[in-house]
């Protein structure tokens, strides 16, 4: 009966520790997400503020190629995983069009910001990109894993926007 109990307290143990490091990596996650949105915002109201003192395209281009001088120094830091040729390997090639839909996401951050303000613009950022994942999951696109329709969601997005449209009629400047 000691030895038993015994099994199970070091079950029990093992399980906590398990299910800790399970939702560490979880929470780390969530960190990472709220660690880039408020990185996005930031880059959203630097760019802008390059572009008032430059143009939209040179502002564009220094953003994409600074981007792919960190990318190519971080690959030589971390061990170089992966080869750049592989990327020409990449299967259906649609998927390519990452970097391409980086420079309209620059181009139109920055346009949105310099108009409505960093709060609107990414508010409504926000809420396209909500409506948008959903959508790609719930159709299953560009082999994303299929889920089924949630009203709940649907619901929840249907807040977001309503936030949103508090928010626009809430504010003000100050002089």
């Amino acid at each position: 009966i000691e030895l038993y109990e015994k099994m199970n307290r070091t079950a029990f143990q093992s399980y906590t520790i398990i299910m800790t490091l399970k939702g560490g990596f979880f929470m780390f996650a969530w960190l990472i997400a709220i660690l880039s949105g408020a990185v996005m915002s930031i880059q959203g109201v630097f760019n802008t503020s390059v572009t008032k003192q430059s143009a939209i395209w040179t502002t564009a281009s220094f953003v994409q190629a600074s981007a792919l001088l960190v990318c190519v120094a971080a690959w030589f830091v971390t061990g170089r995983e992966g080869r750049f040729l592989d990327v020409v390997k990449v299967s259906p090639k649609y998927l390519l069009l990452g970097g391409a839909l980086g420079a309209v996401i620059t181009i139109t951050v920055i346009r949105s910001t310099a108009q409505l303000g960093p709060a609107m613009a990414v508010m409504l950022i926000l809420g396209a990109q909500m409506i948008t994942s959903y959508l790609i999951e719930v159709f299953g696109l560009f082999g994303t894993e299929k889920v089924a329709f949630d009203w709940k969601k649907l619901i929840a997005v249907g807040l977001i926007l309503a936030g949103i449209v508090v928010f626009q009629m809430t504010g003000k400047k100050v002089e």
